[in-house]
Parts: C-alpha cells; sequence; structure tokens
C-alpha cells in the first residue's frame, strides 16, 4: 500500500493537471457512479490525507479516492497517449484542456459532499504531511497502548496517518529496536515521530522512497527489501519476518534490540 509521501505526489500531479480548470471530461466507470456527470465544474484542487486523496470541485462535491495495494492515477498532457494499464481497468477520467487524470484499478471511488469529508477521513490521527501536523497528539495516540508492538503502532492510521510498511521498517531501525518492541519501551518516541515527519517530507515531490540518503539502486533502504543481505552499518544479514497483518518485516539483529518472533 502507497506510503504518505507517494499519496502526497500523487496529489501533486492530479493539481499540476486538473486544478484551477474546469471540466472537460468526467468519466466514472464504477457502477456506484455511472451516470455522475461534472463536466463544467471548475476543479479547486487535490488535497492528501494520510492514504487519502480528496478531489474537491465547486459546488461543494468531492471525489474520494484511495490506492490500496493496486490502484494508482496516472496524469497526461492533451493527446498524450494513456499509458497506465488496459481499458478496462480505467475507474475515472478527468480532464481539462490542460491535461487529463486517468484512475487506474481504484478499489475506492466515492462522490460526497464536502462538507462531509470528515466521513471518510474523520478517523485519521495527525497526517505526517498535513499544514495541521501535530507531533504532540501523534505521541498521544501512538503511546496510548503502550504494550502494543512498535511497527503496528506505526502502521494504525489512527494514530498519525501517512507511514506505510516501508517507514515502519526503516523508522524502526532508525531507533535501533525491532518492530515487535513494545511501544511505551521506546527510548525516544519524540524522535522517532520527528524522523518519520523527516523522511516523508523529504521524498514528497518525487517517487520512492529514499531512507539512507544513498539514491542508487538497491541502497536506497537500510532494512526493508533487504532480507538476507548485509546490514548496511555492521555487516549482519538481515532478517525477514511477519508482523502486522502478516506484512513483512525487516531487521537487523545486531542493530535493533527488542522481541522477535521466536525468541
Amino acid at each position: 500500500m502507497p506510503e504518505g509521501d507517494t499519496i502526497y505526489h500523487a496529489a501533486t500531479q492530479l493539481n499540476q493537471a486538473l486544478a484551477g480548470h474546469p471540466l472537460t471530461v468526467s468519466d466514472f466507470r464504477v457502477p456506484a457512479h455511472a451516470t455522475a456527470d461534472l463536466t463544467g465544474r471548475r476543479v479547486l484542487r487535490t488535497v492528501p490525507r494520510g492514504k487519502h486523496l480528496l478531489t474537491r470541485f465547486e459546488g461543494g462535491v468531492t471525489l474520494h479516492t484511495h490506492l490500496r495495494m493496486d490502484g494508482r492515477w496516472q496524469t497526461f498532457r492533451p493527446g498524450e497517449r494513456w499509458r497506465g494499464g488496459p481499458a478496462f481497468q480505467v475507474r475515472v477520467v478527468l480532464g481539462t484542456e490542460h491535461g487529463t487524470a486517468v484512475g487506474y484499478r481504484l478499489p475506492v471511488v466515492q462522490l460526497l459532499r464536502s462538507e462531509e469529508e470528515h466521513r471518510v477521513v474523520g478517523h485519521l490521527g495527525p497526517d505526517l504531511l498535513g499544514p495541521d501536523w501535530d507531533a504532540a497528539e501523534a505521541r498521544r495516540r501512538l503511546l496510548a497502548d503502550p504494550a502494543r508492538p512498535v511497527g503496528a503502532a506505526l502502521l494504525d492510521q489512527r494514530n498519525l496517518a501517512g507511514v506505510g510498511n516501508v517507514y515502519a521498517n526503516e523508522l524502526a531501525f532508525l531507533a535501533g529496536v525491532t518492530p515487535w518492541l513494545p511501544v511505551g519501551d521506546l527510548p525516544d518516541p519524540d524522535r522517532l515521530l520527528h524522523r518519520a515527519h523527516q523522511l516523508l517530507d523529504a521524498n514528497k515531490l518525487r517517487p520512492g522512497h529514499v531512507t539512507t540518503g544513498d539514491t542508487r539502486p538497491g541502497c536506497q533502504h537500510w532494512v526493508y527489501g533487504r532480507g538476507r543481505r548485509n546490514c548496511v552499518r555492521c555487516g549482519t544479514p538481515i532478517r525477514v519476518a511477519k508482523h502486522d497483518q502478516e506484512r513483512v518485516a525487516y531487521w537487523c539483529p545486531r542493530c535493533q534490540r527488542g522481541p522477535v518472533p521466536g525468541a
């Protein structure tokens, strides 16, 4: 599932293609909204909220989309050939004179009144990339259940919005703890949250996630995706197991302290 910085990047691309202009194309290829027509409405902007996208139109209408694992928004210049996948995977097409946005394999496509956006995002914790990021509130929520494993607590969007499995693994490494350490035992939760904000902010305007500062292929991450390869810090082979909701966990047994599966 895309991380919050990926969603922020998608919102930026949607705004470049659509914001400020009236729709000339409005095509919803999902049963619930097959007859909806927003042609002529001006696109106000797309706002990222955690892993959700809220595309707002004049007249108080919002399009709520969520990419989950396979969804994707692609933007194209006028007349440019679409390259995001076969036509049967298209769920939404929004076009202006300045560009076209095509939503492929979107599992969530929902039109609602803008005043009701809280129905779909009101449960989220502070957004790491939002203008109202509140580290103190995120800390309060994160530590509300001290026995919960760090990895699961970070992935819970009700605590803080935007962290996915890549960052959950990388943040645990940077904190020197395993993903299974009780969150109440974190040595410095404020530093963890600062790093989370810092990493997502650094990656929000580019594709991919670089946590090491090294953009070379295979060198972008400390532990994520590096199972059985040597730790770039100490040389110990990275281990792999499952953690929250069967997500894959990566950790260095020398650099990270805390419980591990089967210990």
